[in-house]
């Protein structure tokens, strides 16, 4: 296996204090967790649409100060909301601040709502998925001309499954693709995935990360998953509690393995 397994949280920055952020922060990281994410949205994706919710990147820069141990990252960056130079620039101080442990995890975007309520344009998948394959070039040639450059190569995690344009740019630009579906769906679009690989001159099936999000317990649908390539595996959870319980299984499974 190229990547070791690891385990994730997403803990959703909607419906809590951010206190209760914070404190769910210090517990995934006392829990052996190996990186936590936040998603970049300006309102919550489930319960009340109009629920507390907090942003995404300054949410970042402060746990790259709390931590001490994990990788932090958005499980995604939505890329039509920032100018790519300006997000390869906080991106590179947030990985300073953390001593080198961020992710930037990215993605052409989705939510409507945020658009509309934010004025930015929503356009097309099509559009949007352009935009990101012109943007991952122009963030890392910002991270070539900063002073000081980012402490190392940031990862790119890029999340979606369009098996023509989105699964080409995780084949250009990624380091970790972040998919959705069944186990089958993950396999066929992995073997897509490396054919565009191919067609680009990358070894992905090596190169690219495979990372899931997990809403079972690993007894039930880690096999599976592992045998399809995964070794990212990240479970979701919400204010204003922040259960790990689940969490906790994952990372003892992990352990586990040996």
């Amino acid at each position: 296996m190229t990547h070791p397994i690891r385990i994730g949280v997403q803990l959703q920055p909607q419906h809590a204090d951010y206190a209760q952020v914070r404190d769910a922060v210090r517990r995934a990281e006392d829990v052996g967790v190996d990186v936590v994410f936040n998603w970049d949205h300006f309102f919550p994706l489930s319960g009340e649409p109009d629920g507390k919710h907090f942003e995404c990147w300054t949410m970042l820069g402060a746990w790259a100060e709390q931590t001490s141990r994990v990788q932090i990252g958005a499980l995604v960056t939505c890329n039509s909301y920032r100018n790519p130079e300006l997000l390869a620039d906080m991106a590179r101080t947030v990985d300073h601040i953390s001593g080198g442990r961020l992710i930037l995890g990215i993605g052409a975007g989705w939510f409507e709502k945020d658009y509309d309520e934010f004025g930015y344009e929503f356009g097309t998948p099509g559009t949007r998925i352009a935009d990101l394959a012109q943007a991952l070039p122009r963030i890392k040639a910002r991270w070539a001309a900063s002073n000081p450059a980012p402490t190392r190569d940031i990862p790119v995690l890029i999340g979606g499954g369009g098996e023509r344009k989105t699964l080409r740019v995780v084949a250009e630009h990624a380091d970790a693709w972040h998919s959705f579906g069944d186990v089958g769906s993950l396999t066929r679009k992995s073997a897509i995935l490396d054919e565009h690989g191919t067609a680009v001159g990358r070894d992905t099936a090596n190169l690219v990360e495979r990372s899931v999000g997990v809403s079972a317990p690993p007894a039930r649908v880690a096999d599976a998953l592992v045998a399809a390539g995964v070794t990212l595996f990240t479970v979701g959870t919400g204010g204003p509690d922040y259960d790990l319980s689940l969490v906790e299984q994952w990372v003892a499974w992990r352990d586990a393995l040996g």
